[in-house]
């Protein structure tokens, strides 16, 4: 069996990290960003989940913009 087929275990708990979607979200004081649909690998035991560097940009992009607006509360969803 190659690396590539083995499934990837969650340092957390030791359970299986599968495909799927979480919600971000971030409360920078002043106000608050949440982003559903957000791609992530997600343990299947525990629920930790893991965001890949590309799609972390484009969440640190949408809580730049929601500063910048200064918005109190911003619901959006992110479809990669």
């Amino acid at each position: 069996m190659t690396k590539q087929n083995k499934p990837e275990i969650c340092p957390l708990c030791g359970g299986v990290k599968k495909d799927g979607s979480t919600t971000f979200t971030v409360d920078f004081g002043d106000g608050l960003v949440v982003v559903r649909q957000v791609p992530a690998k997600v343990c299947s035991q525990c629920g930790a989940y893991w965001i890949i560097d590309e799609i972390a940009e484009k969440l640190e992009g949408i809580v730049a913009d929601a500063r910048k607006k200064h918005s109190i509360v911003e619901v959006t969803s992110l479809i990669a």
